[in-house]
């Protein structure tokens, strides 16, 4: 049975099992190994072995049942002992129940008993605490003081309650009858008052925090509570201004004593509060003054950036105090402490700003003129000034030489910078330092002194300036920089656009001020892009004029009708090829010069110019066959520069005036189906005539009798 057990192994597998019975048996091997397989001694050691396990079967289910009833019979047993416990239990709680009610009784009898003693121990201890001081009264009244209380050091707590008490009834006594020891009484008390303030200064300058509690919560009940508090308050600060920066040290110093200042007075919040006035009305308001009264009426500059600085670190420093416990408010607490600092600095500071602003804006300019040696001049304006100019520019009369300014814009991006920048700076100070109400009228204030030195003393006398200097059309080698003026005002716009959206719109975007600031800065950019729009018109005339004057000085007739048209090279001419030089200079320095739509509408009035000046110049001028060759030669290259326009518009006037130049050379049979083609099907019969009428053969009854 044992050999049995032993082939029994964990985790249980019953191929193993029968390999490892087999194995033990003797002949149970394989038929391959050293001994002999005998197959009958293997099946009797295995009908041998079955009948052992059915004997360990049997006995092992016989324990099974054993432990079984073992079982049930203790479970049994087991649930009789939990009832019998329950029972026990619900017994006890009913003892608990009994006693707890006993006891609530008892304790009802102790508290009664308790409240009769305390009404009849109340009235004897205040019977007993009156004949003492009664007692002290008489020490008083006989001005001999013998009792131990006043005369030991170590008991001037008690000394102090009791002298407080005898103070409040000397105060309720006839003062004829007892005015000496009323006397001898208010000094005692100033005495022992003193010298609680000098244990409390003592004990601070000690660090010995329960002390100084012990001595405060005495002083609580004296009138020189407010001293004791004073005295902590001014000794805080001792020290604490070592640095320079008085707002950081002041921070510090709130943060260590709203650390130890609870656990010394029993009203935190007022001893602190206390502190932080005193500071205020003190250290920073005196630090304030030193720092701002030295360049009030010296250095507006000076003064309001110190200003902007000071009332930014107070207001900072406030923030930062916030996180203490001051009391039921203490956001008007601190607002109320910081106005009283700046009020007198607050009420004239828009004047200040504004004065400084202007002051400052003038000196900017001028500064830039002077160094273009450039005295400014008084521009002309109203209805006079605006009929001179345009009779000056339809007609050739002398009235009054063009301005020569040598290419120089009179606009400059550091001029720029610099007032955008002064203008930021005060916009900056105007959203901090003005009331909440005033702050939109004191920012369009800014703004109007924006206008008026960027806008109307820089950008537009810089406008007038240039108009003055385009030269007449009919000018010989004029230089045209009024474009130079227009790109370097396209920047300055946009970096005035920027600081309006970026600076001015926060401060107006909730109120009435901003439809007066977007008009405004309507009105402004409307005028100027008047301006504008009339020098660009004038500077286009002048182009066209230049190329007016080249066409006239380097086109010939002889041209286009030449003597020997068997010696003429296929080319266009040398005033084509000089005006298309001319054109294509002007169209990229019009592509330079601005951005957007602007491009194309400007680039389109100077194409529809360009073809009006080259169809009227061809209108000029007789053509045989070669010379009608070369005018198609010209025209096509003109047609090459029209196409840089990138303007479909001034393309097809040109691909039109092609086709035009072709009735110059066609055969006098194909007129009439050049004619409806699809170019010149839509021309009107005029025109079509008027450059037939060109040709040099055009007197022939032949060629007019085709054309009719």
């Amino acid at each position: 049975m044992a050999a049995t057990a032993e082939l029994f192994e964990e985790p249980f597998v019953a191929d193993e099992y029968i390999e490892r019975l087999a194995w033990r048996t003797p002949g149970g091997g394989s038929k391959g190994g050293a001994e002999t397989f005998d197959p009958k001694r293997l099946l009797e050691q295995f009908v041998n072995h079955i009948e052992e396990l059915k004997m360990i079967d049997e006995r092992i289910q016989r324990k099974v049942e054993k432990l079984e009833h073992q079982c049930q019979k203790e479970a049994k047993e087991f649930a009789r002992k939990v009832q019998e416990l329950q029972k026990s239990n619900q017994i006890a709680f009913q003892h608990f129940q009994e006693l707890d009610e006993h006891i609530s009784y008892v304790a009802t009898k102790v508290c009664h008993l308790g409240d009769q003693l305390e009404g009849v121990n109340t009235p004897r201890q205040r019977a007993v605490e009156a004949q003492k001081l009664m007692t002290y009264f008489n020490e008083f009244l006989d001005g001999n003081l013998q009792s131990d209380v006043f005369n030991n050091s170590e008991k001037i707590k008690e000394a102090a309650d009791i002298i407080q008490k005898l103070h409040l009834i000397a105060q309720e006594l006839p003062f004829d009858r007892f005015a000496e020891v009323k006397s001898k009484i208010a000094s005692k008390y100033h005495d022992l008052e003193h010298q609680l303030i000098q244990e409390f200064t003592s004990a601070q300058r000690r660090g010995e925090i329960s002390r100084m509690r012990e001595v405060a919560a005495v002083l609580l009940h004296f009138k020189g509570y407010s001293h004791c508090v004073d005295v902590y308050i001014n000794q805080c600060q001792e020290g604490a201004y070592m640095r320079n920066d008085i707002f950081e040290d002041s921070a510090l110093l709130c943060q260590r004593v709203n650390k130890e200042v609870g656990d010394i007075f029993s009203n935190p919040e007022i001893i602190l509060a206390k502190l932080i006035q005193n500071i205020f009305e003190i250290k920073i308001q005196n630090f304030v003054k030193e720092h701002l009264e030295e360049c009030r009426k010296s250095d507006a500059e000076q003064y309001l950036k110190n200003l902007y600085d000071l009332y930014t670190r107070t207001t900072s420093l406030s923030g930062k105090l916030m996180e203490f416990n001051l009391g039921t408010d203490k956001q008007t607490f601190l607002s109320k402490l910081i106005k009283s600092i700046f009020i007198t600095y607050l009420e004239n500071y828009i004047d200040v700003e504004i004065g400084y602003l202007k002051s400052r804006s003038s000196v900017i300019l001028q500064r830039y003129y002077d160094s273009k040696n450039h005295q400014k001049r008084p521009i002309g304006s109203g209805g006079i000034q605006d009929l001179k100019e345009r009779i000056r520019q339809r007609t050739n009369l002398p009235l009054g030489p063009s301005i020569e300014t040598h290419g120089e814009t009179f606009l400059a991006q550091e001029v720029v910078v610099n007032l955008l920048q002064e203008t930021k700076h005060a916009f900056e100070r105007c959203h901090k330092l003005s009331d909440p109400s005033d702050l939109p009228k004191n920012a369009f204030r800014i703004f109007s002194i924006l206008v008026d030195y960027l806008c109307i003393e820089h950008i537009d006398y810089a406008l007038e300036i240039g108009l003055a200097a385009i030269p007449s059309p009919d000018s010989r080698n004029a230089n045209l920089y009024f474009l130079d003026v227009v790109h370097q005002a396209n920047t300055i716009f946009h970096l005035f656009d920027k600081q309006f959206n970026d600076h001015l719109m926060p401060l107006v975007s909730s109120s009435p001020k901003l439809t007066e600031c977007l008009q405004k800065k309507k009105e402004i950019i409307e005028q100027m892009e008047v301006k504008l729009d009339t020098g660009i018109d004038r500077t286009l005339n002048c182009m066209v004029g230049q190329m007016k004057q080249i066409l006239a000085a380097e086109q010939k007739k002889t041209d286009f009708k030449p003597e020997d048209e068997n010696n003429v090279l296929i080319q266009y001419t040398s005033a084509c090829a000089k005006v298309c030089l001319y054109i294509r200079k002007q169209v990229e320095k019009i592509r330079n010069s601005m951005d957007g739509k602007n491009v194309d509408t400007v680039l389109m009035e100077l194409g529809v110019r360009f073809h009006r000046l080259i169809y009227e110049h061809l209108q000029q001028f007789s053509y045989s066959s070669m010379g009608g060759m070369l005018a198609i030669c010209d025209v096509a290259e003109y047609r090459k520069c029209a196409k840089e326009f990138k303007i479909a518009i001034v393309l097809q006037l040109f691909d039109t005036l092609h086709s035009l130049c072709n009735l110059l050379v066609v055969a006098p049979d194909n007129l009439k189906q050049v004619c409806s083609g699809e170019q010149l099907a839509s021309l009107d019969k005029n025109i079509l005539h008027s450059f037939v009428q060109l040709r040099a053969d055009y007197r022939s009854s032949r060629l007019a009798r085709h054309f009719n």
